[in-house]
């Protein structure tokens, strides 16, 4: 599994698979902006970092034989 697949994953799960680095980053792009540590805490952020991320999840799945 690579950074950027591990960080997907994280994303749309809520369970961190890899480094917690790769998944920030990966958040902050879908967000648009910056988002504090603390944030990631929040279930309104948990929810809207799992529909962000739903299109990259499913492109996972698809892609992976």
């Amino acid at each position: 599994m690579t950074k950027q697949e591990a960080a997907i994953v994280s994303a749309y799960t809520g369970f961190l698979c890899g480094e917690f680095s790769y998944m920030h980053k990966y958040a902050e792009k879908l967000f648009g902006r910056p988002i504090f540590s603390h944030e990631f805490g929040s279930e309104i952020v948990a929810k809207k970092l799992k529909d962000l991320s739903k299109p990259d999840f499913i492109g996972l799945t698809i892609t992976q034989k």
